[in-house]
């Protein structure tokens, strides 16, 4: 087998290939500002959608605020449902699925560049920890009518598409950020046990290293306990091993790299955990139901 010597960078998918990816044989409505900010009504797009998406990762980082309906969307290996006045928000490059969305389903989606908050000198996001890979993405808002104002300005600034007016997008989204700051109700305080914590930091550092480590005493020296300890934390929390999560994030990673890349599957087989393809079929199938060729030409 030929080894390759550089893992290569997991691909994500830009605004410029949002319309193959995300939509049945149609073309958002966009203006110039589509690649750096962008900002849409849920109601608008949501019966031109392919769902169930699959896993991808994109360049922007993005939101969903929903004010009517439902919506089943993941973070990593964990799901969440979205419903009215609850925002769900996920940083780039991370791997996100979208499963459902209901047929009354209202609300806004808004995605954006963070460098087109550098006249305002604001390097990161460090300031709204909801936009942090390890942070619960979903916030529930006690006072919309507010938020909902700062959205339609948004889309009102959208619609002129004004070049000269572009600089005042960062300052109203920078704006609403803050105000999902301030609004935000407390999310439910739940006792976490030290099982719990370590379990939710594993996952934390599934989703960020598992391009890179890729046994589990990697991710337990990581994490500073020992493979044994992980293990058992992980079970009593949420009644699967360590190594299944593993197993999950690597199917996850998989098919990101099956349906955005034009990489082999033996390259894949490869990059995914040394694996030789006939395994890698094997390890994929028991997984998913289907071998990697058939996820690959979408027969699943």
């Amino acid at each position: 087998m030929t080894l390759i010597k550089k893992k290569p960078k997991i691909p994500i998918i830009r605004p410029s290939e949002f319309d193959d990816y995300i939509f049945v044989n149609w073309s958002a409505p966009v203006s110039a500002f589509y690649p750096k900010f962008h900002v849409e009504r849920i109601e608008n797009y949501k019966k031109h959608l392919k769902l169930p998406l699959p896993p991808h990762r994109r360049s922007v980082h993005f939101f969903i605020y929903l004010t009517r309906g439902k919506v089943v969307r993941s973070k990593g290996l964990t799901k969440y449902t979205i419903k009215p006045n609850t925002f769900f928000f996920l940083p780039a490059d991370q791997i996100t699925a979208l499963e459902y969305v209901s047929k009354d389903a209202k609300g806004f989606y808004c995605h954006f560049m963070l460098d087109i908050f550098s006249t305002l000198k604001i390097k990161d996001l460090k300031h709204f920890p909801f936009f942090d890979l390890a942070a619960e993405p979903t916030l529930n808002i006690k006072e919309p009518e507010r938020i909902v104002q700062l959205l339609n300005l948004l889309e009102a600034e959208k619609i002129k598409n004004n070049p000269d007016r572009f600089e005042l997008i960062p300052i109203y989204l920078l704006a609403l950020l803050s105000e999902i700051n301030l609004l935000h109700l407390p999310q439910r305080i739940l006792k976490k046990d030290a099982s719990t914590q370590l379990t939710q930091r594993f996952k934390s550092a599934l989703a960020e290293h598992i391009g890179h480590k890729r046994t589990i005493q990697e991710f337990a020296t990581h994490l500073s306990v020992s493979p044994n300890h992980l293990n058992k934390c992980v079970q009593s929390t949420i009644g699967k091993t360590s190594h299944e999560l593993l197993d999950e994030m690597r199917i996850l990673e998989a098919k990101v790299l099956l349906l955005q890349t034009d990489l082999t599957i033996r390259e894949i087989a490869y990059n995914i955990s040394r694996f030789e393809p006939s395994d890698f079929a094997r390890f994929f199938k028991s997984k998913t139901g289907v071998t990697p060729h058939q996820f690959r030409m979408g027969t699943f």
